[in-house]
């Protein structure tokens, strides 16, 4: 437990520079020049302004300079993260995996982010992030388990968007390599918890707005994320219980 504190403020900054990729990648931009700066006026963000959560708290929520809103996602980003890597200090304790769970928690924020806001899946994050994590579980738990189960989900969620491709955007196919890749066995779980979570927007679309709500598009992403957190703290105990009742 006081590891997994210890590791709460080094992942609560990661989240502030994923705060910095998940606004820039997807514009193209890079994610080292200029330095942290308002998106509204550009004005470049001072230390002190720049502290992960706190700051926002401080400023109420809006940029210094020009007072333009600061969207929440920005310390939900950072808090989020900070927990996660957190959790897998706590799940992990001091081994090789806690550092890949915490890297395939922190990709997962990220493109969370990036779905959310933009409605896409950048290649540029999600396929490199793919690879470290398979490279990262093979060498730590050597196994085609990794490659297996990257490429079926991925293999799995190509096929549903043929069959419904307004449904299915080729960047979530892409994103269920990531997962395979580090949950193995368990990606099932993530598979089915991120689908039967995704249902909810959706029916509370059609249900506010009947025929009309099928066009509303529900980004996946934060789903899948949400059930590969799930599969990675407690995948092998639901399939257990799955397989077994």
């Amino acid at each position: 437990m006081a590891l997994a504190a210890l590791a709460l403020a080094p992942g609560l900054a990661l989240g502030s520079f994923l705060n910095v990729v998940a606004a820039r990648v997807p514009l193209r931009r890079s994610i080292v020049r200029p330095p942290s700066a308002c998106m509204s006026c550009g004005h470049e963000i001072a230390w002190y302004d720049n502290v992960p959560v706190v700051s926002w708290l401080f400023l109420r929520g809006k940029c210094r300079s020009c007072g333009t809103g600061i969207p929440a996602r920005y310390p939900a980003v950072e808090l989020v993260s900070g927990l996660l890597v957190a959790a897998s200090v706590w799940r992990f304790g001091l081994h090789p995996e806690a550092l890949v769970a915490s890297f395939f928690c922190l990709a997962l924020v990220t493109v969370s982010a990036t779905d959310l806001e933009h409605r896409i899946i950048p290649n540029r994050i999600v396929l490199p992030a793919a690879a470290v994590v398979l490279v990262g579980q093979t060498l730590v738990h050597p196994s085609p388990e990794w490659a297996i189960a990257a490429f079926g989900a991925s293999g799995f969620l190509l096929a549903a968007a043929l069959v419904y491709p307004a449904g299915m955007g080729m960047g979530d196919v892409k994103l269920a390599l990531l997962l395979g890749a580090m949950l193995g066995r368990t990606v099932p779980v993530a598979l089915f918890v991120g689908m039967a979570a995704a249902l909810v927007p959706g029916v509370y679309f059609l249900a506010k707005h009947g025929s009309k709500g099928r066009k509303m598009g529900v980004p996946l992403a934060p789903f899948l994320g949400l059930g590969a957190i799930v599969a990675l703290f407690w995948g092998h105990r639901i399939l257990h219980l799955w397989l077994h009742h």
